[in-house]
């Protein structure tokens, strides 16, 4: 009797005007591409590739200057899924911490329809998706590592299926991203776009000459190598291409105005790629706790929401995603989950946001005696062993500033960044017996 009487209320809901009004929360989608720093987009001043669909979503709303990510792939996943600073939370590459919350938890708990699609890199098996908050998957890097790009090998909802008639991986995510915008069009949704692209294997895309619908047909796993930067052009472009893509499915359904984008990178560009940047020559520095390996673009946009072509000189990292995807929704940030992050959403509408620094933590595989630790703001980078750079005037951190700025005599602001990485490092060893307890049992398994 009471579920039916549950059941009833449900459907008297779902038929209400209240519904029509549910029905019209924002959608958000999240796109973070693979490798690519902010040095290679055209918003940002880069003469060197075309990023016409990245560069029309920074014109149609707000380009952040100051967007740092972590160095690699797997610290920026877990901190912009779960809004937590590394040092909380992470606990090796490829691994997200199985009883993390992320945004798609805390969005599917508040009505979304949840979809994720590209790659994963997360462990978990075919249920990690679905335990962090996501209904809809099709991902590369779930349960193997086959080809990501001619002739890939995915998971998709549960299953492993493979491609043999010289699809291209980014070809066939984008379609599944499509396919559930269109299907979940009268509802609430949050799309999740953690990219394929343009990661190496650096090879020709088929709008390239030199592509091969054959490459890989039969490999058993992705072959290595192929990391010159021969085809970064044909990858870049690829990778705004399918960013447009998926602009468009919104704008072909009329969903433009009613949808957050937020467009980066999960971290610098590969060091094998030298782009010709701002009157210099820019090499990559993807694995590097200095601005080339961190340094990212960060674009919003929302149409009639945003105001179009506004730069916006906060400080964001990863941490700041989670706080605004609940923002935008409406969705409350539960009491026992404490977040690192400070939502985006006062830039959108021209007011002032408190962010006066960002903290890094960094151990690529979660050696916690080994990983580094900086603060920083704009200008300035303090880390942990007492080095401190003016990464304006020295981003290649030739010039250790620290001899010249004693701790009683420095300038207010590096106090302030030397006062915020002691309270992280408090931080940073309160934790660091639970990291380690959750390391050993995962080795383990």
């Amino acid at each position: 009797m009471l579920r039916f009487a549950i059941g009833f209320a449900l459907l008297l809901v779902s038929s209400s005007p209240l519904w029509a009004v549910e029905s019209k929360r924002p959608n958000i989608v999240v796109i973070m591409a693979d490798d690519i720093g902010y040095e290679c987009l055209g918003c940002y001043g880069s003469k060197a590739y075309p990023t016409p669909n990245i560069d029309r979503l920074a014109a149609e709303g707000v380009r952040f200057e100051n967007a740092h990510s972590q160095p690699i792939c797997t610290p920026s996943r877990v901190q912009i899924m779960t809004g937590i600073y590394n040092n909380r939370n992470y606990i090796r590459f490829g691994l997200l911490d199985p009883k993390a919350v992320t945004f798609a938890n805390l969005m599917r708990d508040a009505g979304y329809e949840t979809c994720i699609a590209g790659k994963w890199q997360l462990d978990g098996g075919f249920d990690g998706p679905r335990s962090f908050g996501f209904d809809h998957y099709c991902l590369w890097q779930l349960t193997r590592r086959p080809s990501r790009y001619p002739n890939p090998g995915l998971e998709i909802d549960g299953k492993e299926v493979d491609f043999k008639n010289g699809e291209f991986g980014p070809d066939v995510v984008s379609d599944y991203i499509c396919d559930f915008i269109e299907k979940y069009q009268d509802k609430p949704f949050l799309v999740y776009y953690p990219m394929i692209a343009p990661h190496w294997p650096f090879l020709p895309t088929p709008d390239h000459a030199d592509w091969d619908p054959t490459m890989w047909r039969d490999a058993k796993s992705e072959p290595g190598g192929y990391k010159g930067p021969k085809y970064w052009d044909a990858m870049v472009r690829y990778t705004d291409k399918m960013v447009g893509k998926v602009i468009d499915k919104l704008d072909e359904l009329k969903l433009r105005e009613n949808t957050l984008i937020l467009w980066t990178g999960d971290n610098g560009t590969y060091e094998s790629v030298v782009t010709p940047f701002h009157g210099r020559e820019y090499r990559g520095g993807k694995g590097s706790t200095k601005d080339n390996g961190t340094h990212v673009g960060f674009v919003a946009s929302w149409p009639g929401t945003i105001e179009q072509g506004k730069v916006a000189a906060d400080l964001v990292d990863f941490s700041d995603v989670l706080p605004t995807v609940l923002e935008v929704a409406g969705v409350e940030l539960p009491e026992k989950l404490e977040v690192d992050g400070v939502s985006l959403v006062p830039v959108f509408h021209g007011k002032d946001r408190s962010k006066p620094y960002i903290y890094c933590w960094y151990e690529r595989n979660g050696v916690r005696e080994k990983a580094s630790q900086h603060t920083r703001d704009a200008q300035y980078k303090v880390y942990a062993n007492g080095e401190i750079y003016d990464v304006v005037k020295d981003p290649l951190e030739k010039k250790d500033l620290a001899d010249s700025m004693p701790v009683g005599s420095e300038p207010e602001r590096i106090a302030m960044l030397r006062k915020a990485l002691d309270k992280h490092d408090e931080i940073t060893k309160a934790s660091d017996a639970k990291q380690k307890k959750l390391q050993n049992k995962q080795s383990k398994k």
